[in-house]
């Protein structure tokens, strides 16, 4: 099975695709237990950042990546059933095009986004004790920079 998606760059300022992006962090973190961010500090982070978007249908909102200027990803989903089509490699592509260096926060306990990012090439620089707002822990990570990042995010693409 293959998903057909299109992307879509939301700039700084905007609420294009707001909702379903509120939506789509709760169920995962309903169903996984990360992604905890209260409405205000997401609504904040996301019209603050440049959205990466990937729709099915145009419309359908199933990943994004809310990215600060300096390449800081805040927010990094994909819907948990169009996993493993490579949408989250698209969406750090994506950031990987417009920045040089790229780094981002992941809870030490999920072993999902750990994986998915050590398989992209980033290092954990340090462990942060009660990083989040539930006391939860966190890893700080940056892609490793040994190579071009668009050169490298675009080999694991064509793979």
């Amino acid at each position: 099975m293959s998903v057909n998606v299109d992307g879509r760059i939301v700039a700084p300022g905007s609420d294009d695709f707001l909702e379903q992006a509120w939506e789509l962090k709760e169920h995962i973190s309903r169903a996984e237990g990360v992604l905890k961010q209260r409405r205000n500090f997401f609504t904040d982070a996301y019209r603050r950042s440049t959205v990466h978007c990937c729709l099915t249908d145009g419309t359908d909102l199933v990943g994004f990546a809310a990215v600060r200027r300096d390449g800081y990803i805040l927010f990094l989903a994909v819907d948990p059933d169009c996993r493993g089509h490579g949408i989250g490699k698209r969406l750090v592509a994506q950031v990987a095009e417009d920045h040089t260096s790229i780094t981002c926060h992941a809870r030490t306990t999920n072993e999902n986004a750990l994986q998915f990012y050590e398989h992209l090439g980033f290092d954990i620089k340090r462990r942060i004790d009660n990083y989040y707002e539930d006391g939860g822990d966190a890893y700080y990570l940056k892609l490793g920079s040994s190579a071009g990042l668009t050169d490298r995010i675009s080999d694991l693409i064509r793979r």
